[in-house]
């Protein structure tokens, strides 16, 4: 088993204990398979093109990741940006009414027109959600956010080509500085934020926008 297969295979197995946080990679979730299968070829696919720089977001939402398995990631931007680069990707219909996020649609807007992209995760791969709503988000708490510890650490063993790490919100960049990872801090688009995450995300994108260069 390779190492991508292993991380996410790991991520399936792991049993969260949390009340209101949800492992969208693990049975009884539905389409669970589906999500480590979207998970590992995206992942296979973001191996082979040696990405410099890796963006994390705080936590799933329920109108993206949560959904497709792929951190900033909705169905309507997996289909129309990602399955044409990855044809193995699988659309999934849980909830088929919802098919956009705002934050997912907005990073891909920016991400479409790059040669290289940059790699996408979470410090949390759970979906924290409401007390009885499953379609809601929350943001995530202090003990559950070390749920995310290990497997980012495993990324970056898997992904040494990543020479810089940019937090997307305060939540994903204070807890990277806790965890002792140096990282950039971008403005999270929601809640008006757009226009400053496109002012500090495109120009760094430009930057990484190139072959990685052998050390």
């Amino acid at each position: 088993m390779d190492g991508l297969m292993q991380l996410v295979e790991a991520l399936g197995k792991t049993a969260v204990s949390c009340p209101n946080l949800l492992n969208p990679y693990a049975s009884p979730s539905p389409h669970a398979d589906s999500r480590r299968h979207n998970l590992y070829h995206y992942l296979q696919y973001m191996h082979a093109q040696s990405p410099t720089l890796l963006l994390v977001g705080e936590a799933p939402g329920y109108r993206g990741c949560r959904l497709t398995g792929i951190p900033f990631t909705s169905p309507q931007t997996l289909q129309a940006f990602l399955q044409p680069r990855i044809p193995q990707l699988r659309m999934i219909d849980e909830w088929p009414k919802i098919q956009r996020e705002a934050t997912a649609t907005i990073m891909w807007e920016c991400l479409e027109n790059g040669r290289f992209l940059p790699l996408l995760w979470n410090t949390l791969p759970f979906h924290p959600h409401q007390p009885g709503h499953p379609q809601s988000n929350r943001t995530p708490t202090n003990k559950e956010l070390e749920y995310g510890r290990i497997f980012l650490h495993h990324l970056r063993h898997l992904f040494p080509t990543i020479k810089t790490i940019a937090a997307i919100g305060k939540k994903a960049h204070t807890t990277l500085t806790h965890w002792q990872l140096p990282a950039q801090y971008i403005r999270h688009p929601s809640h008006g934020g757009k226009t400053n995450f496109r002012t500090k995300l495109i120009p760094l994108l430009h930057q990484h926008n190139k072959p990685p260069t052998p050390d």
